[in-house]
Order: structure tokens, then sequence, then C-alpha cells
């Protein structure tokens, strides 16, 4: 049967800086993406150690008695880990740090632009102009430098075949240079940026709830201890796994989304005086749905939902889990829901145990001032991040 929902101008909205790609597609030509994709994210050993050696470089970099930003460095991190993904290297600048430094800058710029352009809906292109397509054309140097290195490595004889990369499985569909970087800026956005706000929130909340943070140290001592965590480990880590699941309830990476109407259709609820009948939605029409604000909801999480308590997802065996259903959003839902889903939670898992191994004790940077949940400075973009950045005081 034919979806009644589609993407409506997103293409349009996006198109500048991310062109055709699995989010900006509908149809068949996101299925065939879509299909190109998953293979990628099928948890291959080579991964777990890329993602491990991101892990060491970053915690390099944290001194004891310091404090530190932690959000560009997750921001490096998961940009190693995808362009991994993407190309089969772990080298985030394939050039100079100058160029990847630039290139950040400007892609979180552009996706600025992107935010403002889609919420001002059919008049989209009122948001434009010499900076906005000057910020698109760092970015796509960037990535066509890394496309163009790549494709020859994968092509000399020796290289590691036995790794399923993006760009692999895209290059024998085509070697168009616009369309492979297209494709691969669609999945940066997605595993660069969302995972990194998803860690930038977790390291917030847990420096700014103690007793969290020990259940978490606790449970960490007890599976694996001061070793290098495995992926079985870190699935048993139910309490963790629990904080990750209220993270990404409290601050979804995608806070806001929306569909439009490819055909003159109706929702079940949401007409009549009650908002309990159905309610008709024409053709051309958008249905915006916010997780962010569904995610608080008390009639699903309780009286405390906008507290931070992971013991939510625990208790009666689990029971929330298991129902709430579309009620909770952190990955979308139905056919578009998220190819990264596993690798994302895997990763952040992981990096969170391996930092509170090396630097158990950690706390809210004197400074700053003590905020109710939901009342910090957000910065939303395309995903939603911090807008202070994830300070935290190492001891």
């Amino acid at each position: 049967m034919e979806p009644d929902f589609g993407l409506g101008e997103r293409r349009l909205v996006f198109r500048p800086l991310l062109g055709d790609g699995i989010f900006t597609q509908d149809g068949q030509a996101w299925s065939h993406s879509r299909a190109l994709l998953r293979p990628a994210f099928f948890i291959q050993e080579q991964i777990l150690s890329v993602i491990a050696r991101a892990a060491d470089d970053l915690i390099d970099q944290l001194q004891p008695g310091t404090c530190v930003d932690l959000q560009p460095l997750l921001f490096s991190f998961t940009l190693k880990t995808t362009l991994f993904m993407l190309f089969g290297s772990d080298d985030a600048t394939f050039s100079d740090s100058k160029s990847a430094s630039a290139f950040a800058s400007a892609f979180d710029e552009a996706q600025d632009y992107l935010a403002r352009r889609g919420r001002l809906g059919p008049l989209y292109w009122l948001i434009d102009g010499p900076h906005f397509r000057k910020q698109c054309a760092v970015v796509h140097k960037y990535i066509d430098d890394i496309v163009a290195k790549a494709i020859v490595t994968a092509a000399a004889p020796g290289g590691d075949k036995t790794v399923y990369t993006i760009l692999g499985g895209l290059v024998k569909e085509t070697t168009s240079p616009r369309i492979l970087r297209e494709q691969c800026l669609n999945v940066l956005l997605a595993g660069r940026d969302t995972t990194a706000c998803l860690l930038s929130w977790a390291f917030r909340l847990l420096t700014r709830h103690p007793v969290v943070l020990d259940k978490v140290k606790d449970e960490i001592s007890r599976t694996c201890g001061k070793s290098t965590p495995s992926r079985p480990e870190l699935k048993r880590m139910t309490y963790l796994n629990a904080v990750l699941k209220e993270v990404l309830r409290l601050y979804p990476s995608v806070p806001v989304n929306a569909r439009t109407a490819i055909r003159t259709t109706s929702l079940p609820v949401g007409g009549g005086a009650d908002g309990k009948m159905p309610i008709l939605v024409r053709k051309g029409e958008s249905v915006g749905y916010c997780p962010y604000a569904m995610h608080r909801r008390q009639d699903i999480f309780g009286h405390d939902s906008r507290s931070f308590r992971p013991e939510r997802w625990l208790e009666d065996g689990g029971r929330l889990a298991q129902t709430v259903g579309y009620g909770y959003l952190p990955f979308n839902a139905g056919p578009r829901t998220c190819l990264g889903q596993e690798f994302a939670l895997l990763e952040a898992g992981y990096l969170i145990v391996r930092i509170l191994q090396k630097h158990p004790v950690m706390d809210v940077p004197a400074d700053e001032a003590s905020e109710a949940i939901g009342d910090e400075i957000q910065k939303l973009t395309l995903v939603l991040a911090p807008a202070g950045g994830c300070r935290v005081q190492l001891a």
C-alpha cells in the first residue's frame, strides 16, 4: 500500500547542503539508499576497534584537575567513527587539522541555516545568500577531497575488502562525485551530530545527578572493572542502558519533525471538541510532531516526567519500554527507523564506560549555575545540543 505521508519540502530546504540522500529522499529512491546503507550498520569487529581508538584519543586529552568542555571532543570522536563507516578509515581529517576545523565550523553553521529555512515552510527560500552558500561550499570541498582519496585507496591492490563501507557499496552503483558526496553527507549528519549530542547531554546530566553517576560506576565495576568493556558486557549493563534511554527521552537528538500528506487522508485522533475524533489532513498539508514535548507527557511517563530518573525504564520488569510505543521516538519509528540505532548506543555506552574508568570523579564546574532540566540554554539546529557546551570538572 502506498504511504499517505512523505517529506514534503524537506528536499528543497536541505538541498543546498545535503543534496539527494537518505534524509531528503522519498519513495523508491529512499528505499534504494536505505538498502545500500544497511550493511554498514551491522556491527563489525573492525568498527569496535575504531571506537576503542577514537575513545583512547579523546581520553588522552583529559587531564586530572582540569575543567574541560567535552562537547567538541565528543563531536570529534563521533566524526572519526562515522568516517570509518563511510570510507573504511578512521583518519578524521584526510588532510590537515585546519581543514578539519574549517569543515566542522562550516557544517555547524550550514545546519543552522537549514533549521531556520525549515521553520519558514514554503517560504524557506527567504533564508539563503552568499554566506550560507559559502559554508556549503566549504563542506562540499572537504567531503569531495575525502571521497576522491577514498576511492583511490579502495581500488588499490591489497586493500582490506572484508569491511563493508558505505562508499564501497555506493561506488558499485555510481562514480559520480556529486552523488557520492551527497549520500555520504546525509550519513555524516546522523552519525556525527546525533550521537555527539546524546553524549553531551549524558555527561551534563550525570555530573548533575551524582547518585545516578555512582550507580553507573558501580555497574561498570561489577561488570568489567577496569578492563575494556566487550560488546556483551555493554549489553548486560542494564542501568547504563536505562541512563541512555532517559537521556534520549529528555533530550531527543532530533526534537522536532514533520511529514506532508501525499494524498488527502486522516489521522485517527485530533479532531472533535475533545480531540479524540479522526481529523482530516488534506493533500499538501504538513503534520508536525515534537518528540521533545511528547517525551515529557505526564500521562505516559508519570508525574515526574521532567525529572532525570533512569529507574523508570527498569521498574515493573521494564514495562515502560514495552508499552510506550510511539510515545517514545528517539530514533524515529516505522519504515524510517534509524539504521544506526544499535551502533549509536554501542559507541555512546562504550565511551561513557571508558571515560568513567579513567576519570571516576567528575563534577559540575563551580562557576556554572544550577539549572532545572529544561531551563538550560539549548542550541537547536537540525539536532539539539547544549548551547553552553558540556563542561565538567575532573578530579
